[in-house]
C-alpha cells in the first residue's frame, strides 16, 4: 500500500508507542486509546481491504467512503464515548470445507467495524511486537511461512548439516 502524508505521522506515533513498550517491559500501558484519532482512523481505513465481503448492514467500502469524514468522526466519537459504540453482529457465512460436504462458519463484520478493529490492532501490534523474539514468525506483520522455512534452513546449514543428512530423516 502506498504511503500518504497522514500515514507518515501515524508511523511516527507507532514508533513512539513501540519505543515506550520496549523501554518499560512488563509495565501495563493502560492509556493507549488516546492515540486513536481521526488521522489514525484514516490510516486504518486505508489499510482495510476495500473488496472484502459486506457485513450485516450491506454497506460496501465505497458507500462508506462516500461520506467518509462524517462516518469516521461518528465512529471516533462513539468509540471514545465507551457507551455509544456497540460492535454490530457479524454476518455468518458457511464455506465448503474439503470434499466431505462439511462447511466452515466465517463471521464477516461491517466495514466500519473492520476499520475500528484495524485501528485497535495497529496500537496493540506496536505494543506486543516488542515482546516477541526475532526468531518468532507466526502471525506477525512482515513475516511469512516462507521466511520461517528460510530461517530453519539457514540454521540447519549453520549447524553443519548438509542436504543429504538433513533430508535423510524424512
Amino acid at each position: 500500500m502506498r504511503e500518504t502524508s497522514g500515514s507518515v505521522s501515524i508511523s511516527t506515533k507507532l514508533e513512539w508507542i513501540a519505543k515506550m513498550a520496549k523501554s518499560i517491559p512488563g509495565a501495563p500501558l493502560s492509556t493507549l486509546a488516546h492515540h486513536i484519532d481521526i488521522a489514525w482512523l484514516h490510516e486504518a481505513r486505508r489499510r482495510t481491504r476495500k473488496d472484502a465481503a459486506v457485513g450485516v448492514d450491506g454497506q460496501t467500502a465505497a458507500e462508506y467512503e462516500a461520506n467518509l469524514e462524517a462516518n469516521l468522526r461518528s465512529l471516533l466519537d462513539r468509540a471514545k464515548s465507551g457507551e455509544h459504540y456497540r460492535a454490530p453482529p457479524v454476518r455468518r457465512v458457511h464455506t465448503p470445507k474439503g470434499n466431505a460436504g462439511k462447511t466452515r462458519p466465517i463471521g464477516i463484520p461491517t466495514f466500519e467495524d473492520k476499520v475500528l478493529q484495524r485501528a485497535v490492532a495497529m496500537v496493540l501490534e506496536a505494543v506486543y511486537e516488542q515482546d516477541f523474539l526475532d526468531c518468532s514468525y507466526g502471525f506477525r506483520p512482515g513475516r511469512s511461512p516462507h521466511q520461517t522455512l528460510q530461517a530453519v534452513w539457514k540454521q540447519a546449514m549453520d549447524m553443519g548439516w548438509n542436504r543429504s543428512s538433513f533430508c535423510a530423516g524424512f
